[in-house]
């Protein structure tokens, strides 16, 4: 068997191949365009040009692994240029899309018709030869005669961080000669559009036009063993571990499920085998003349263990070499070959659970003696930050803090305020205060009381008047631009300024309507309820409820326009019929369903552009990595389907039921109280009534400028696509700020621009590691909430000192009881998976997340307290909620049956 290097193939052949053959000659505007950019049909397995946009997600990775002297089978990519110029000579692109918009992931029978019209589509099809003459020439540079080899697919959206598309395009093995080897080419292209995969990736949000499919060709390992190696013990997380399962023969019997494989455990660092269960082995995939084929494994064989101690040890030792090159662990495919092993798929775990303890992993402090908090803004960022939100958006809020610590005087006593930053990825407040600060800020005291009262009394003022126009101007001014022309660096400061206002807008609300809204509730509730209020009349939050927000706005606009499309009859059927990531998808090709009247489909879609311009806005996360409603709608779709499906309340009669509640309460007030007590009743209830639907309004206007920001960004990206320096226009947000700004200069001073595909792979793959972490809300772990001998974990938004058990603790915020299957969602992209009735569990809520309130039984999060958004909206629902458990997302699963008390503040799992 000949090894990853033995294929030498030389680039200026293949060129030639591109242009017809060996000795033909490029007709002069392809030898034009091949000298402007590098375009190859076939690369060597090693070659370092192997990226996820030539080469395919499996692609890559074999090419990474030759390259660093892993015992890879020899071969060649088949890159996706000819994957494109095969679809595009037969003039297939038009079809392929709109047969897989026709497919619907829960509708099974119309992915497999989408899929046969495809596959019938790349049938009938003919391979280019100039195409067909570069994959002989390549096959040929493996070896004499009809060399057997296997044919795999490689797309380019495959074994991305959280996803997994293992199995979903084909492998074809012992492929022998040329005829068969461009059959097995055509049909891995197709497989591309296999029904599975199409389902996932609608599922995924991952559109049609975005994929396509390079092959990567190898020698064929004639196994008489092979298996998959995990790197991890995928079953308990064990990072010390790694797991071997093995079968007789080839290993499409294990990946096809076929036959229950030996499962072997060893131990990382010493290679000792720590358990085995010896499974019998009934079936093998075995070599026949036209392909494979499965037979009985001999009877002497099948409770025979397939490895010896030796085999295992050597390859846990290569498993642990793969994980070191990747920096992560992996799930790997092997075949042995008379003694000998080689390595045939290596793809990161997508779901390896957390090791038992991992919640108490030691983070990296930055100062052993430092305090540092999760609450504020942070309550917005649940998850690891992106490195462009680390290096842009941290600044500009420490830059806004500072500008808000001059304005109360204390600007001096904290000169270079620095108060956010990362621990472990996770954002944090600095809060450590040395003993020459303390005493700085002591005579400053007077001078912070004294400018803090009228901060508060023009809260909605500055915010009204000042810091929202401001940033509205600023995100209207970058609207107009034409992105497209416009310079790299020039498009990168005006992200800065973007990400400057929004954080100045954040800090006006933080300090004026934010603390004004929970002053005057929390007085106004506890007068009422210890001076006032008398045993027949109503709780303190029914004078809260039924106010106009932006939120309730937004859903009463979606709400109506299912109403309306439920008066167009084919509008509606298809609207039943798709899926929230088809509609968008529908949406943004610009293109009229077929089964949909003109008229209907293009008044929709007016109303529809209409909502994300008003509302469109509103962040699901302040990370402006995540994408907002304005840019993917999918959610929103799915919440628009609901209404139409008619099981949702009405929200308007929702909403005047409350306020009817409300105004009934008051005039009751009013009429039986007298004297001191009146006065105090309606002065603290006018206050608190003025801030409620204020802090609404002010929150959901948070994320003002991130569409036109993304879509800045995105151009950036585009760019350092288009130059093979990333792999995706989003991996531009994977980016630090100074790395931006360099790659931005040499993109407009028209310089090579560095490969970092590698670097955003393993920040990808770190973050979805650490996402999976519980990050406390205040470290050091013992006494980090411990400020001056102040013990603030009281007015802490979550709480992670949670005991094991079948109860978890919170804050009550909505009250009732009730009992249902829980739903945990971690981001828009799983919205379509919630349920009428289902317990909503969720890290946070902002306003973009109010749709799902329309679905929810009662609502559980990690953060968040009783003015916290969920909570009010919760209380506008009637709905029971539990904020500020710290441990729900980790702790329940989706489908687990639990039981939510919002009065006594407890989540129960019941199973």
């Amino acid at each position: 068997m000949e090894r990853a290097d033995s294929t030498k193939l030389q680039r200026h052949e293949l060129n030639a191949a591109d242009a017809g053959g060996p000795g033909q000659h490029a007709v002069p505007h392809e030898r034009q365009e091949r000298d402007q950019q590098y375009d190859p049909l076939i690369l060597p397995l090693d070659a370092s040009e192997a990226t996820l946009v030539l080469v395919g997600g499996k692609g890559a990775s074999l090419a990474r692994m030759a390259a660093a002297g892993l015992p890879v089978p020899g071969g060649f990519h088949i890159t996706t240029i000819a994957y494109r110029r095969f679809v595009a000579a037969n003039a297939l692109q038009e079809a392929i899309l709109a047969a897989a918009a026709s497919g619907s992931p829960d509708e099974p029978a119309t992915l497999e018709r989408a899929a046969g019209e495809i596959r019938g589509l790349f049938e009938r099809g003919t391979i280019p030869e100039a195409i067909a003459a570069a994959i002989r020439q390549a096959y040929a540079g493996l070896g004499a005669g009809d060399r057997e080899v296997a044919v795999r697919s490689s797309a380019t959206a495959e074994d991305l961080p959280g996803m997994s598309f293992a199995g979903q395009q084909e492998t074809y093995l012992n492929m022998r000669g040329e005829t068969m080897l461009l059959d097995a080419v055509k049909r891995c292209w197709s497989s591309l559009w296999t029904a599975r995969a199409i389902g996932y990736r609608l599922r995924q949000g991952i559109r049609s036009e975005d994929v396509s499919l390079a092959v990567v060709v190898q020698e064929l390992v004639p196994a008489d063993v092979a298996g998959i190696l995990f790197t991890a013990n995928p079953l308990t997380g064990a990072r010390d571990q790694v797991m071997i399962n093995a079968a007789w023969g080839l290993g499409e019997a294990i990946v096809g499920g076929l036959v229950t494989p030996d499962s072997v455990v060893v131990d990382k660092t010493t290679g000792t085998i720590l358990a085995q269960e010896i499974a019998d082995k009934a079936v093998m995939t075995v070599r026949t003349h036209d392909g494979t084929g499965d037979e009985p494994v001999p009877s002497d064989r099948r409770a025979q263990a397939v490895l010896d101690a030796a085999q295992t040890a050597e390859l846990a030792r290569l498993g642990g070499q793969i994980e070191q090159l990747y920096g992560q662990p992996m799930d790997i495919e092997w075949a042995m070959h008379n003694g000998q092993i080689f390595v045939v798929q290596a793809r990161p775990i997508t779901a390896l659970p957390e090791p038992a303890g991992a919640a108490s992993t030691e983070w990296n402090l930055p100062s052993p003696n430092g305090h540092y908090m999760r609450a504020s803004v942070i309550e917005l960022l649940p998850d690891p930050l992106s490195p462009l939100f680390a290096t842009l958006g941290l600044p500009a809020w420490n830059e806004s803090t500072t500008d808000l610590a001059n304005t109360i005087g204390i600007g001096d006593e904290l000169h270079d305020l620095n108060m956010l930053l990362t621990i472990d990825g996770y954002a944090y407040y600095d809060v450590t205060f040395t003993p020459a600060q303390i005493v700085r800020l002591l005579p400053a005291l007077p001078r912070v009381a004294e400018n803090i009262p009228p901060l508060l009394m023009r809260a909605q003022e500055r915010w009204e008047q000042e810091t929202q126009p401001a940033y509205a101007a600023v995100a209207r001014r970058w609207e107009t631009h034409d992105l497209q022309t416009t310079r790299a660096a020039a498009l990168l400061d005006g992200t800065h300024d973007i990400v400057l206002a929004a954080a100045q807008h954040y800090i006006s609300i933080q300090s004026g309507i934010l603390p004004a809204a929970y002053m005057s509730e929390s007085l106004f509730t506890k007068v009422y309820d210890r001076l006032i209020r008398r045993p027949s009349d109503p709780p303190a939050l029914t004078f809260m409820l039924g106010f106009d927000s932006t939120p309730l706005q937004s859903e009463r606009s979606l709400y109506d326009l299912a109403l309306w499309a439920r008066e167009q009859p084919s509008l509606a059927a298809y609207l039943a019929r798709a899926t929230g990531v088809q509609l968008a998808a529908a949406l943004a090709r610009q293109a009229i369903p077929a089964e949909v009247a003109d008229a209907a489909w293009q008044a929709f879609r007016d109303r529809f552009a209409t909502h994300l311009a008003r509302f469109g806005h509103m962040i699901y996360d302040l990370d402006f990595a995540k994408a907002v409603p304005a840019d993917d709608p999918a959610p929103l779709l799915e919440t628009l389907r609901f209404f139409l499906s008619g099981q949702a309340a009405d929200p308007r009669a929702r909403q005047a039921a409350a306020a009817s509640e409300r105004d009934h309460a008051t005039a009751t007030m009013l009429e039986q109280r007298r004297g001191l007590r009146l006065a105090l009743f309606w002065r603290l209830l006018r206050l608190a009534q003025r801030y409620a639907p204020l802090r609404e309004r002010a929150l959901a206007d948070v994320g003002l400028g991130w569409p036109v920001l993304r879509r800045m960004l995105h151009e950036i990206g585009r760019r350092l696509a288009s130059a093979g320096a990333v792999a995706s226009a989003d991996d531009v947000f994977w980016l630090t700020l100074d790395e931006l700004r360099a790659a931005a200069r040499a993109l407009d001073d028209g310089q090579r621009v560095e490969n970092v595909q590698e670097s955003v792979a393993e920040r990808r793959a770190r973050w979805e590691h650490m996402r999976h972490m519980t990050p406390p809300v205040a470290l050091p772990l013992k006494g980090g909430a411990k400020l001056m001998g102040i013990d603030f974990s009281r007015w802490m938004p979550a709480r992670t000192d949670q005991a094991n058990g079948e109860v978890i603790a919170g804050q009550g915020t909505s009250p009732g009881r009730v009992s249902g299957l829980a739903r945990v969602i971690h981001g828009p992209e799983e919205f379509a998976l919630m349920r009428p009735g289902d317990i909503l569990v969720t890290k946070i809520t902002t306003p973009a997340w109010t749709p799902l309130f329309a679905l929810a039984a009662g609502v559980v999060s990690d953060v968040g307290g009783p003015l916290s958004h969920g909570s009010i909206v919760a209380r506008e629902y009637h709905i029971p909620a539990v904020m500020g458990t710290g441990v729900a997302t980790a702790r329940i699963h989706s489908d687990q049956r639990v039981t939510v008390d919002g009065d006594a503040g407890t989540v129960t799992l019941v199973d």
